[in-house]
């Protein structure tokens, strides 16, 4: 009789899904559900799946074939020569474009963030070639630099006549470079625009009362707060730039599209353009994944030393 009061005065457990907890539990998984299945399915399966795949001889046609072979494609990739001609071009090609489009993209955006005529009109201007499709932009630098029908030698034959300047191949990376600089300097100016726009007047207000110029206003004030927008675009920009493919393919003046990459000029002939001629052109997909893993492991190689180096250069208010 005891026994069962005593059990009769204890509280039921209350179900975790019938609690508010729980309830805002089933409701944040419900709302993230289609990014969460999207990422599982879409991002870490095929990761998974490729990371297997470099262990194998997979020609990406023939399943039946597949057998395992260690680090063999490995190997392989240190010991292709093509594999360190297009590393070298790539590094080449970020080494050079990565600095110039962070100090275009900063001092665009330090010029149209003063009281200028006409500043919605340059912005939208600037902006605009970062959302071109790449094909349209690409598109239409190979109408300008085309050698035979190209607008630029059609201006120059107006001066000089019978002008024929291989823009696409003589020039090809400088060609690229500028092109890579014209689609993403507006991105990076939208960027560093909101980081300008950041900054507390009171500290410039401080600097122009104690008779610092404008340089000197730039240099001790505006550049050290905007030291963590230019860290964002140094590691952003050294990761865009070790992936970059279509654009190298798509000025190629031969029109080499995917089933023409070998027609990529040599000085554009990036890892990324190696890889995919090795995936897809020469049907070694294992070989190719394999590279890409080695180029995932150097890009992020290189964004932790970013990462490192940033206590000594990057300043935080709150520091």
């Amino acid at each position: 009789m005891e026994l069962s009061t005593s059990l009769r005065g204890l509280k039921k457990p209350r179900r975790f899904f019938g609690t508010r907890r729980g309830r805002e539990t089933v409701s944040f998984f419900s709302f993230i559900s289609p990014w969460l299945l999207g990422f599982i399915f879409l991002s870490i399966i095929p990761l998974a799946l490729g990371l297997a795949a470099s262990f194998s001889n997979y020609d990406g046609l023939n399943l039946a074939t597949i057998k395992f072979v260690g680090l063999k494609q490995y190997a392989r990739a240190f010991a292709d020569p093509e594999f360190y001609f297009s590393l070298k071009r790539t590094f080449i090609f970020t080494v050079v474009s990565v600095p110039l489009s962070l100090m275009l993209s900063f001092g665009i955006a330090s010029a149209l963030n003063g009281k200028i005529a006409g500043r919605g009109f340059f912005r939208t201007a600037w902006y605009l070639p970062s959302i071109l499709p790449i094909v349209a932009a690409a598109w239409v630098w190979k109408l300008f630099g085309s050698t035979n029908t190209g607008l630029l030698n059609s201006l120059i034959s107006l001066v000089k006549p019978g002008t024929a300047i291989q823009w696409l191949r003589q020039y090809c990376t400088y060609t690229l470079v500028a092109y890579t600089l014209w689609t993403g300097a507006g991105y990076g100016m939208v960027i560093f625009l909101a980081g300008l726009q950041g900054i507390p007047r009171e500290l410039l207000e401080a600097a122009a009362i104690d008779g610092a110029n404008r340089w000197r206003t730039f240099f001790s004030v505006t550049l050290p707060l905007m030291t963590p927008v230019l860290f964002f675009q140094l590691v952003m920009g050294i990761i865009g730039a070790l992936q970059i493919m279509q654009e190298a393919m798509l000025l190629a003046e031969t029109g080499a599209g995917m089933e023409k990459v070998v027609e990529v000029p040599r000085a554009n002939y990036m890892l990324m353009v190696h890889i995919y001629a090795t995936a897809f052109y020469q049907n070694n997909m294992a070989f190719g994944i394999a590279m890409l893993w080695i180029l995932f492991v150097l890009i992020l190689m290189l964004t932790l030393l970013v990462f490192r180096s940033s206590r000594y250069w990057v300043y935080y208010e709150v520091d």
